[in-house]
């Protein structure tokens, strides 16, 4: 008898999704657009207001991930229990998981810290100027990491579940099929 995890699995994909999309999509469109921006004075302004505006959004993102991400590990329990690949690939998304929930909650809170300096001249949301006070130039050093390693971790646990996905399809597929008959 088939089993179908149509919800959970959308929920899974579809958070992951959008944490992916639109970490990248922050990185380079947001951020690249407020270094654009003619004033110095405005670029962390403008790039803090986009990412306070998607917060919301990424955090439901990541919980509906998570919601799906446990729903499919409840309902192929029996499969993980048989299937060690299966099994390995789950406990390295959940390793990936966790440090992805753990750089984006760290990011935001170095992206406060970055707010708390709007009004000084920069050169791009993670680029100091000459004049950045040292506590701007520390926090955007450490976010010009953060923001690369959400997309990174996300893009990983896109492929394993792509992985995954692969695992559950019958050995030899159509062939094994082709000789049954």
């Amino acid at each position: 008898m088939s089993q179908r995890n149509t919800l959970v699995r959308s929920m899974h994909d579809l958070g992951l999704a959008a944490w992916f999309g639109g970490s990248l999509m922050g990185v380079v469109g947001l951020n690249g657009a407020a270094s654009d921006a003619k004033s110095p004075t405005e670029r962390l302004r403008i790039s803090s207001i986009g990412w306070a505006r998607w917060s919301p959004v990424q955090f439901a993102a990541m919980v509906t991930h998570g919601i799906g991400g446990v729903g499919l590990i409840l309902g192929n329990k029996d499969r993980l229990a048989k299937q060690g690949e299966a099994r390995t690939n789950t406990n390295i998304k959940l390793a990936v998981t966790g440090a992805a929930i753990v750089t984006t909650l760290y990011s935001g809170i170095v992206g406060k810290k970055q707010a708390d300096h709007i009004g000084e001249p920069v050169e791009g949301a993670t680029e100091a100027s000459a004049t950045s006070s040292s506590g701007l130039r520390a926090a955007q050093g450490q976010q010009k990491v953060l923001q690369w390693l959400i997309p990174a971790f996300t893009a990983t646990l896109i492929v394993l579940a792509a992985q995954q996905g692969e695992q559950q399809r019958p050995a030899a597929g159509w062939l094994k099929s082709a000789i049954r008959r």
